[in-house]
């Protein structure tokens, strides 16, 4: 089976198992960090949107317009449950099917961690494409380099990302400019795990 594949049924056979264990780290104070520079009642999309929960909600609560995307029908379906204003459709983020300059914003959390890094270039460069200029970009990278198959809330899963600096420099050269990157730790699905975010902004 396919990595690509592997994932999407595993998040399918997850469902709202993988909601519980999530809503543990809400992450408010990162998605302020992200609002806060986007204008009042910004169109946003959410790649890679789960469940919904808590990115979705946060972001319909504080007034913005949310677009979220997900492949795994499972999750979807949760999502439209849980944020019924928000918009939802089924689209892999490494196709996405958008205008140009569409979003004021986008945001991907604990997604692109389970593409093949192969593909990460690509994908930074259609994020640039589909935002407004100026539009702002938060997402989660692996905190080290890494390449695996393993078990995760009693699935297989896929993981896939560079060390940060790789990260950093391969959005950087997609068109963005860094506003700030950190590291979190948390208890969450493994003793201390640990992710690289990365807010910044696209320079056109």
């Amino acid at each position: 089976m396919d990595k690509e594949r592997i994932v999407q049924e595993s998040y399918n056979r997850l469902g709202k198992s993988y909601q519980d264990t999530r809503l543990k780290v809400k992450n408010i104070d990162e998605l302020k960090r992200f609002t806060e520079l986007i204008p009042q009642k910004g169109k946003i999309l959410d790649a890679g949107c789960g469940t919904g929960l808590p990115t979705t909600r946060y972001l319909i609560e504080n007034g913005y317009e949310v677009i979220g995307i997900d492949f795994s029908d499972e999750m979807l379906r949760l999502a439209k449950e849980n944020v019924p204003d928000a918009v939802f459709i089924k689209q892999n983020i490494i196709d996405l099917d958008f205008p140009d300059n569409f979003f004021d914003g986008l945001i991907s959390l604990y997604v692109i961690i389970h593409i093949s890094r192969e593909k990460h270039r690509g994908l930074f460069q259609q994020f640039h494409e589909i935002l407004k200029p100026g539009g702002i970009l938060l997402v989660t990278m692996g905190s080290m380099e890494l390449e695996e198959t393993g078990e995760f809330l009693g699935e297989e899963m896929y993981w896939s990302h560079y060390n940060p600096k790789t990260s950093l420099k391969l959005i950087e050269e997609s068109g963005f400019s860094i506003i700030e990157e950190w590291f979190t730790s948390y208890n969450w699905f493994s003793e201390d795990e640990k992710h690289y975010w990365i807010l910044a902004k696209n320079n056109d």
